[in-house]
């Protein structure tokens, strides 16, 4: 189960209609092996694609390289669908190189002709480990300071 603050949600909802109609991309960071995220980190979507993300690779190395030296890990891999349901694609699952992470994908696709998107979104969240994938519980909460190392 995925355990995520209200504040990181709304974060990552808006980041994915900010950018619509092309995919948004990021990564939510925390403490080594407390699968608690906590750092809010949107990327650039070097694809700049309606139909796929990329992270920047200079941009992946430095987050790698901070995350590295505040001894954290990333708990949350996000990105968005822009005209298809929140599910990973073939594409998505050969990319997914994290099996601790947790894989989100936020859909706007209801806004799919749109440059903009306020609509509703379907938030949903998966583990991909050796190719297989796993949709589990997303349970949003209002921080993380009663929920310990979950």
């Amino acid at each position: 189960m995925l355990t995520i603050d209200q504040a990181t949600y709304d974060a990552i909802v808006a980041h994915a209609r900010r950018d619509h109609p092309d995919e948004a991309c990021g990564v939510v960071a925390g403490p080594a092996g407390s699968d608690r995220p906590e750092r809010f980190i949107p990327m650039l979507n070097a694809a700049m694609s309606p139909t796929f993300y990329e992270f920047d690779s200079g941009d992946l190395f430095r987050l790698y390289r901070e995350m590295d030296e505040r001894d954290e890990e990333p708990v949350v891999i996000y990105h968005s669908h822009t005209a298809t349901e929140a599910h990973p694609s073939r594409t998505d699952i050969n990319l997914a190189s994290e099996p601790g992470a947790h894989y989100v994908l936020v859909s706007t696709r209801d806004g799919a002709d749109s440059p903009s998107y306020d609509g509703p979104v379907e938030f949903r969240s998966y583990r991909i480990i050796d190719g297989t994938v796993t949709e589990e519980e997303v349970k949003v909460v209002a921080d993380h300071s009663n929920q310990g190392d979950n």
